[in-house]
Parts: structure tokens; sequence; C-alpha cells
């Protein structure tokens, strides 16, 4: 990392980026998605010794520790005042809004179908680049990212009896204040590095995640264990702040609505991750439809836009 002035915004990417600026970037927003497929079971690691809210903040406010170290040993100067309110929208997305609600979805919800459930999320984000940034994907790329939402949707529907749960309505309410956040997030990572794009939207939920921590740490009973701890240091430092990065850095090359894409493997790796480490039975449904997103991924990455 090293510091970088954001007071003279340097030129937006452009579209037609090198081809071996493309493949790392592809790289770097694929490393992003490794780390969040493990959100959620670190996730149900950390529910097993921390509360809901007690969970949240603290992943919150060690992120935004380790955010404002970096920042303060690089000597960054702050943002222009022009890239705050998209920092702030950032931080609502990203920080508070997605790790709140689908915490909340996991206490009665399987990490399994909480991941067949987010594989909406790159349609969203590439809807809301669409409004936001002007982005204008091919008929192709629409065509293959509607059939893995379909999927998806017709997923929640037969897993939850024909019925959207609480547990669901958390999910999707993730969906678009996470979207919203990575747009954003994309969008700035163009006139300044993702690592300070993260870092500065941590910092300023600051003033708010301490206090709750405070709180919800003295209201809600704590069991610290070894997955306990696990879970919230890896939501905290590998999903909340360097995964962030990569996945900011990515988007920045190869373009919010392709990088969003690639999130369609994350629920294959999240059903490999909760077989793995919790044990979770998965029905024959769950693997098919992350499978059947997976195939998507080959026909956006062709399409082009």
């Amino acid at each position: 990392m090293r510091a970088q002035s954001s007071a003279t915004a340097a030129p937006p990417i452009a579209v037609t980026a090198p081809r071996d600026r493309r493949g790392f970037g592809t790289l770097q927003a694929a490393l992003g998605v490794i780390a969040f497929s493990l959100t959620f079971p670190a996730t149900a690691w950390g529910l097993e010794g921390f509360g809901p809210w007690s969970l949240v903040a603290v992943r919150s406010v060690l992120a935004a520790l380790i955010a404002g170290g970096c920042l303060l040993a690089l000597r960054v100067p702050p943002p222009a005042r022009k890239h705050w309110p998209g920092l702030a929208v950032v931080g609502a997305g990203v920080v508070l809004g997605f790790p709140m609600l689908t915490t909340l979805a996991l206490q009665t919800s399987t990490t399994a179908h909480a991941a067949v459930v987010v594989g909406l999320l790159p349609l969203t984000t590439a809807l809301l680049s669409a409004l936001r940034v002007g982005s204008r994907p091919s008929r192709t790329f629409w065509m293959a990212a509607l059939a893995g939402a379909a999927a998806v949707l017709a997923f929640t529907v037969q897993q939850s009896g024909g019925a959207l749960t609480t547990a669901d309505l958390y999910l999707f309410g993730a969906l678009l204040v996470c979207a919203a956040g990575y747009t954003e997030g994309g969008r700035l990572a163009r006139v300044m590095p993702g690592w300070q794009v993260i870092g500065w939207a941590l910092v300023l939920c600051l003033p708010l995640t301490l206090p709750v921590a405070a709180v919800a740490l003295t209201a809600e009973p704590v069991r610290l264990t070894a997955h306990s701890v696990a879970g919230l240091l890896w939501v905290a430092a590998g999903s909340q702040f360097l995964g962030l990065i990569v996945w900011y850095r990515g988007m920045a090359a190869i373009g919010i609505p392709k990088a969003s894409q690639l999130q369609l493997a994350q629920p294959l790796l999240t059903l490999v991750w909760s077989v793995l480490l919790l044990n979770e039975h998965l029905t024959v449904a769950a693997p098919l439809t992350a499978a059947a997103v997976l195939v998507c991924i080959a026909v956006t990455q062709r399409a082009r836009g």
C-alpha cells in the first residue's frame, strides 16, 4: 500500500483497459469473492459466542482500527469533500447494513440457504451500476444475469415452502444496501486506491459503531471460544477490510458489472465452507442452484457491453 493524495483526482480508468491490467483486476476481484465466501461461516462461528449486535459492532470497530492505523501510518490525507457522500453510502451499505441484516438472518437461516439467496447480489449490483454510473452491459450480459437470478429466486421460494421467511426479507434487504455500497465503492475506487475507500468508510462509521459496541457488549452475553474469536477476527480483518480492498481494486480495473458477476461463484464456495467448517447438511437443490448460477459467469464474462 502506498499513500496517494485524493485532493487531485486521478483520471478514471478506461473501460478498454490493457489485457494484463484486466487480468490482474479479475484476479483481485476473485480474491475478494473468496474472502467474502467465508463471511457467512465465520459469522455463524461468531454467533456462537457473541450476540448479533455485538458481533456486527465489534467487527466494524476492529476493522476501523486496522484501517485507521494504515491511514495514519502512511499519512494519507482525508478525501476531498465531494467524495464524503459516496463514502457514507459505502459505510451504510457494506460496513453497517449488510453485516447487520445478514447476521440477523443467520440466526434462523442456514449459511447454505443464505449463500444461495445472496447469489442475487451480482444482478442487483449491475442494476444499480447501470443507474448510478451509466454502465450499459450487452443484452447477452443481462440475459445471463437474469437467468442466474431466476434460479436463485426459484430456490428461495422452494426452500421456504412457497412463502418468504423473515430471514429471506433480511437477506433481500442486505442485497439492496450492499449493492449500493459496492456500486459507490467501485466508482470511488477509480479516483482513489481501493483500500482507502473502505478505510475511510470504516473510519467514518466509527463514531457510531464504537458506542454501539460498548452498549451491545454489556447487553448481550459473551462467551469466548476458539470458534467465536476466529469468526470475529475473520469478518473484521478478512471480510470487512482486506477482502474489500482487493474487491474495489478489481472493480475499478474491469468495471462494476463484470466484477459483480464473479460473485456468482460465491454461493458455491460458501456451500463448500458450510460443509467443511459447519458440518451442514445440504439439500440437493442448494448445490444444483449454485452450479446453475456458476454457469452464468462464463456467459457474462464473455459478454461485451
